[in-house]
């Protein structure tokens, strides 16, 4: 019997034939990353295989020296005898979907990616393929994604009513916070956006990339001056709620965007006045969709609602597994 081109171990998605992981969350000797998440993008590998801009993501996050050896993906290269190329998935800047030819099939492994339109990276590209390893982080019937833009008209609608209220938007350092802020740009907001410290870095390192996130300020209060963040956006890691850092702040809207804002319950728990349902990770029917136009014959799902799409592809007549990898989030920081 054939050895399969890819085992699912403890340490992550292994390669056999090219001796590799695929975003291992062990350090290993060597590690082809999909994107700079850090579920995905762990520190620690001998040597680590991603995009120029997920390797300098990396490096922002975790330091010069986050690996012994950098190797940027470039169109394709081989990597022990085994072809790999490097796609966009659409999930963050610098994703990117590993398509690998391994015993005489075209193997890709999706990592996280969306189909919609973020001004923020570069868009999903389709990869046909034999075998398609997708994640099912939104893997049930029930997710339908909103327009994102209409979920932003929200927060306009709030400011407008609210002129005296701070708004405070929860957004993932990574990818999050800046595919809203383009989102709020595109609403008409040409105001300055105010940020918390944490997420000054990578807003800065998209700027440099080219993407346009317009006028951005620190989120630092004046001595007994809370009033100048009266109808004002500030963005901050959801982290901030918690912490007096929100309190300093007039009357605050809590605001928080992401995919699961979708699920009342998680809303509550956030204690989230304005929930956005802003995803960066494809709803049910972009799963479908993209399995079906790969023309894969093989469906491997991970990392979220395994099971329904596992039993929709079999009914599909596709053959379909779940993978039960451990130590990948729903939606990580």
């Amino acid at each position: 019997m054939a050895e399969p081109p890819l085992i699912p171990r403890p340490e992550g998605l292994y390669c056999p034939e090219g001796r590799f992981y695929i975003d291992p969350v062990q350090p290993v000797d060597r590690a082809l990353i999909t994107h700079g998440h850090a579920d995905h993008a762990r520190a620690g590998h001998g040597a680590v295989m991603a995009t120029r801009q997920t390797l300098e993501i990396m490096a922002i996050r975790y330091g010069a020296d986050f690996t012994g050896t950098r190797e940027e993906a470039g169109t394709e290269a081989r990597v022990n005898g085994v072809k790999v190329s490097f796609h966009p998935a659409g999930h963050v800047l610098g994703s990117a979907q590993i398509r690998m030819e391994i015993g005489g099939r075209v193997v890709v492994v999706s990592g996280d990616y969306t189909r919609a339109p973020n001004p923020a990276c570069a868009p999903f590209e389709l990869v046909p393929c034999d075998l398609f390893v997708t994640e099912a982080t939104f893997g049930l019937p029930v997710f339908r994604h909103p327009d994102p833009l209409a979920e932003v008209g929200k927060l306009m609608a709030s400011l407008a009513q609210f002129p005296d209220r701070a708004h405070l938007v929860g957004s993932y350092a990574l990818g999050k916070a800046q595919r809203v802020i383009a989102l709020i740009r595109a609403a008409g907001w040409d105001r300055p956006i105010y940020l918390h410290g944490a997420l000054q870095r990578l807003c800065d390192y998209h700027i440099e990339q080219g993407v346009p996130l317009g006028e951005l300020r620190p989120a630092t209060i004046e001595r007994g001056n809370k009033a100048q963040f009266a109808g004002e956006i500030i963005l901050a890691p959801p982290s901030a709620f918690a912490a007096k850092w929100a309190q300093r702040f007039p009357d605050p809207v809590l605001a928080f965007a992401s995919g699961w804002m979708g699920v009342r319950a998680r809303a509550r728990q956030r204690m989230c006045e304005l929930p956005m349902v802003i995803s960066d990770h494809c709803d049910w029917p972009a799963l479908t969709r993209t399995i079906r136009e790969t023309g894969a014959s093989e469906v491997w799902v991970t990392h979220g609602a395994e099971e329904a799409l596992v039993h929709w592809c079999r009914k599909q007549g596709l053959a379909a597994q779940p993978l039960h990898l451990v130590g990948y989030e729903e939606e990580p920081e």
